[in-house]
């Protein structure tokens, strides 16, 4: 798993472990897990992909080890945003059967690895995708 890899830096293992946590938590709500850190490209990638009902939900985690600084949903600038709906759009174009619906989700973990139990706060439907994108 990547959190083992000795090269990883602070951040990256930081990050893998919000991921899990967030993954954690949306698994214990009903959501299923379809996919993990799916890439298209350099820059476009979507932390986990899940369904819930019949919604495919494009999640975007953020962890953070405090609020000094905002919360972490403020990283999820314009930029990022559409990022995170290019690979969306990429991926929808790859299943054979389109969801009946979809959405972006954010989740924010606040918290450290070795502390007490993390903030988990899950911001469903946080941003639509762009009018520029159009889906298959």
């Amino acid at each position: 798993m990547a959190s083992s890899n000795p090269r990883a830096t602070p951040r990256q293992r930081t990050g893998l472990w919000g991921e899990r946590e967030a993954e954690r938590h949306l698994t214990a709500k009903g959501y299923k897990i379809l996919g993990r850190r799916f890439r298209v490209g350099l820059r476009d990638e979507i932390d986990l992909i899940a369904r819930i009902a019949d919604t495919l939900v494009f999640i975007e985690v953020k962890t953070r080890a405090g609020e000094d600084f905002g919360r972490p949903f403020s990283a999820v600038d314009r930029a990022k945003r559409f990022h995170l709906a290019r690979a969306a759009v990429r991926y929808l174009q790859r299943l054979k059967t389109q969801p009946g619906s979809f959405r972006f989700d954010v989740v924010e973990i606040i918290g450290a690895k070795n502390g007490a139990e993390p903030v988990v706060r899950h911001i469903e439907n946080a941003f639509p995708l762009p009018k520029y994108f159009r889906v298959p």
